[in-house]
């Protein structure tokens, strides 16, 4: 293949060498039906090259659309920056739209319209509930029009009324309601004003029974009145690519619901770029699930996330205190079925679903004694913890730090505590199974009632069904007690004062699911920085499983930047594990610290002397803290250290560093500011990452990850598909903070013994083959010397 086969869509002069392979060998493989799994580093044009391939596969007619996910803010802007690029030079563009969420798309929950106690997105669904039953059509649907039809939208299909609905809109208007508009009386948002009052309508008693009078949303209405259609189309993109920045101010001024368009336009856009919620998670996806087949082809970016966030978004946790919510709407209905007048009416809502009564008691009853069982083994818990002075109301005598309480050993695969609890009580499958439906017959019966409550017992069942249903070997099931301290005075059990308890179901095998999606799919490629090793990063997403019956094709690209341009360096140290280095806040004074420590410090100060602005990745921020407390007495740079804090305290942290003359940030490799920020031009001359990055290994759900990846894979591989690749990725993301262009300039260092080819427990075969080549080892004597000789 030439050029000329794709060059048409490539928006820039020339493409560099990594990047042409990239763009053929991802057209290639497109074409085979396959997957493509790349690591190319900063410079590689990793996004061009993927929307150049995905273009040129669509306009052959090999695929429809091309869907991309990528979990960092930053690099969907990147695509939706280059999708405009390459837009820009063609004379059929693409078609292009931006996915975001409705809490930032609803008018209402935007301008704080809603009640405080209460989310957007419930809110919005409620609201769309009751706009649907106003507008259900009595059954002519034969009649009803639909020129203005949302794609793939029939006569057939269509159970609404677009009349009512169209009455529904008007009844909302200032104009439509017979009054002289006004434009304070109107909701505005994102700079324009919608045709609706401010405050939400409630439908006219020419659409209601009795004195029921529903509050309804008329931006769902209007969308019902244009049959599920939308004025708003790609023509108001910059470069045909829509943004929420567009369609958010155009559907608000038109009436229609934001979020309502963004899914109309989505169903015929050319490219979508979402996040990895929209096709991972099992609650977003279904916003996408209708363009998820063979005719998409697939870009996954910052891959090397995959594994951990998909296991995040499989994962459920069920709080305490959303348990204790789905007793009380069962309690409140039961209730109501104890007074005389109710009690036939409910019944007979409630055998619509084909529900009794007494099988809402029976739940009733379930829920009451699960939230016992979960109070009684959190206390015997923290009674083996800390003993039982807690009890007595003073939750000073409990630790300051989140808890896991694994139900069954995470290193065999046996039923968990809480199961094995609820059939000694009679509590069977049937009734895990049924309560799901259950509360879908209570939520539908309350709300029938009357009654002013925002039910949870369909949620809380669905998710304990499947605590019922999936197996044992590949989730954890665990108690999680979350450190947030509360006033004693406001909770009912000494305990809470200290903790917010949830039941966790935690997804060990996230590639199962993984290889399932691809699967759908026609194709696609996965790409990353720090991939390698490519071949385990195959096995854990489920790639390698395809492999035989779909093509599977690895790529790994080396930075493309003048070596010249930096300096590599590993330094052999003694390993800084746990064990050689002893507590951080034992070794506080210089005077006594170990030999490790002593010999750490030396390193330490060596780089954080480097000129310009130096970042030290340490192991934790315990460790952060200590190297940070020691390099503010040895260095006449600013030193500035980073902690787990809120985003806007990291940012403040971050244009600090970036702020003024050369400064040094000590952070952790596993923190916020090590991947995903972009330290361009002079923003960072060093960067160095201390040890190996690795997770808690005595944590419940890392043990019960590499078992599961033990049985899966092999127990010869499995603490290093589970626990030390992700790790060194990890560091490798940090190194990549520093040399972002072909004219910058800096030093990357990798410190300890364990980088070095040859030692014992090495790391060295999981950096990139180039890496592997360039990076230099010398013992901490002769770093200064190196470093001062690379900067003159």
């Amino acid at each position: 293949m030439t050029d000329a086969g794709w060059s048409e869509f490539f928006a820039f002069d020339r493409p560099y060498e990594n990047q042409r392979d990239a763009i053929e060998t991802a057209i290639e493989v497109g074409e085979s039906r396959g997957y493509l799994a790349m690591e190319g580093p900063c410079g590689t044009g990793k996004t061009m090259a993927s929307l150049t391939a995905a273009a040129t596969l669509i306009d052959r007619g090999v695929f429809e659309r091309a869907v991309v996910v990528t979990p960092v803010k930053q690099q969907r802007l990147q695509f939706i920056e280059d999708l405009r690029e390459l837009n820009a030079g063609v004379d059929e563009p693409l078609d292009g739209i931006a996915l975001v969420g409705k809490r930032d798309l609803c008018p209402y929950g935007r301008e704080g319209v809603f009640p405080d106690d209460v989310s957007t997105h419930e809110r919005c669904e409620d609201l769309r509930e009751n706009t649907a039953r106003l507008v259900e059509s009595d059954g002519n649907a034969d009649e009803l029009p639909v020129a203005d039809a949302a794609i793939g939208v029939q006569a057939e299909d269509i159970w609404w009324d677009p009349q009512r609905a169209s009455d529904l809109v008007k009844n909302a208007r200032p104009d439509g309601a017979g009054q002289q508009q006004i434009a304070g009386d109107t909701l505005g948002t994102a700079g324009v004003q919608s045709p609706y009052f401010r405050s939400q309508p409630s439908a006219p008693d020419s659409m209601t029974e009795g004195d029921d009078e529903p509050l309804y949303c008329p931006f769902e209405a209007d969308w019902y009145a244009r049959n599920k259609g939308s004025p708003v189309d790609f023509s108001a993109g910059e470069h045909n690519v829509m943004t929420a920045d567009e369609y958010l101010p155009q559907a608000t001024e038109r009436g229609i619901c934001p979020h309502r368009a963004m899914s109309v336009m989505l169903e015929s856009a050319d490219v979508v770029v979402g996040n990895y919620n929209h096709l991972f998670d099992p609650n977003s996806r279904p916003l996408i699930e209708s363009i998820l087949d063979e005719d998409t082809f697939l870009i996954v970016d910052e891959a090397h996330r995959l594994e951990e966030r998909v296991r995040d978004l499989l994962s459920d946790r069920l709080g305490r205190s959303t348990l204790t919510r789905a007793r009380n709407d069962l309690h409140t209905l039961l209730t109501r079925a104890r007074e005389s007048a109710g009690e036939a009416e409910l019944r007979d809502e409630l055998a619509s679903h084909d529900v009794p009564l007494e099988a809402v008691q029976r739940a009733h009853d379930f829920y009451d004694d699960l939230l016992a069982w979960l109070d009684d083994r959190i206390a015997r818990h923290l009674d083996e913890e800390v003993g039982q002075g807690w009890r007595a109301g003073a939750p000073d005598n409990l630790p300051e730090q989140s808890m896991e309480i694994p139900l069954r050993d995470p290193e065999a695969v046996e039923q968990d505590e809480l199961t094995a609890w609820a059939e000694q009580q009679g509590y069977t499958g049937d009734l895990w199974r049924s309560l799901s439906k259950i509360g879908l017959a209570v939520e539908e019966a309350i709300d029938a009632a009357g009654l002013s409550r925002t039910p949870v017992c369909t949620a809380v069942g669905a998710v304990l069904v499947q605590w019922w249903e999936t197996d044992h070997a590949s989730f954890l099931r665990e108690i999680e007690l979350e450190h947030s301290p509360k006033d004693p005075r406001t909770v009912s059990e000494p305990w809470e004062a200290a903790y917010t308890a949830g039941l966790i179901r935690f997804e060990c095998m996230p590639g199962d699911t993984l290889q399932r999606i691809f699967d759908g799919l026609g194709g696609g490629m996965l790409m990353s920085a720090t991939l390698e090793p490519l071949d385990v990063f195959t096995e854990v997403s489920g790639l390698e499983a395809m492999r035989g019956e779909r093509p599977v094709v690895e790529r790994t690209y080396d930075l493309p930047f003048p070596k010249e341009n930096r300096a590599s360096l590993l330094v052999d140290t003694t390993p800084f594990t746990a064990r050689n280095r002893g507590d951080a806040s034992e070794n506080a004074n210089p005077e006594t610290w170990n030999r490790t420590r002593d010999e750490y410090a030396h390193v330490l100060r060596t780089l954080a002397r480097s000129p310009g602005n130096a970042l030290i990745a340490m192991p934790n921020y315990r460790e952060a803290e200590w190297a940070g407390s020691y390099l503010r007495d040895v260095v006449d740079k600013p030193v500035l250290v980073d902690e787990s804090s809120s985003n806007e305290d990291t940012e403040a942290l971050k244009q600090r560093f970036f702020d003024g003359s050369g400064k040094v940030l000590v952070t952790s490799t596993r923190g916020t500011l090590t991947e995903g920020v972009d330290y361009d031009g002079e923003k960072l001359s060093t960067c160095a990452v201390v040890g190996v990055p690795l997770v808690n290994i005595g944590s419940p759900r890392v043990r019960a990850v590499q078992r599961a990846y033990g049985d899966a894979f092999g127990d010869d591989v499995a603490f290093e598909y589970a626990l030390t690749v992700p790790a060194v990725r990890r560091a490798r993301q940090t190194l990549g903070r520093v040399i972002r262009g072909v004219d910058e300039v800096g030093v990357r260092a990798l410190v300890g013994r364990r980088y070095v080819t040859g030692a014992r427990h090495s790391v060295h075969q999981y950096l990139s083959p180039g890496e592997q080549d360039e990076f230099l080892k010398l013992t901490p004597e002769f770093l200064g010397s190196k470093i001062d000789a690379f900067w003159a």
